[in-house]
């Protein structure tokens, strides 16, 4: 699905430079080489950072 119409960004894409990079929403706009345009998708796209982010942090601690 497209979060991010502007810059025809993915929620796969968005996953994988979330794991790739830190900060915010416009920091991993930058590491995929974009940044955002009309800002609407920022709030979602904060919101699926940090679910990966928190996802991810989880499996460093499983046995």
């Amino acid at each position: 699905m497209y979060i991010c119409i502007c810059n025809a960004i993915r929620e796969t894409d968005l996953r994988h430079a979330a794991t790739r990079c830190e900060g915010d929403a416009e920091a991993t706009y930058a590491a995929l080489g974009k940044r955002p345009n009309c800002g609407h998708c920022l709030e979602e796209a904060q919101e699926i950072i940090e679910e990966q982010r928190a996802g991810q942090s989880c499996d460093l601690f499983a046995v």
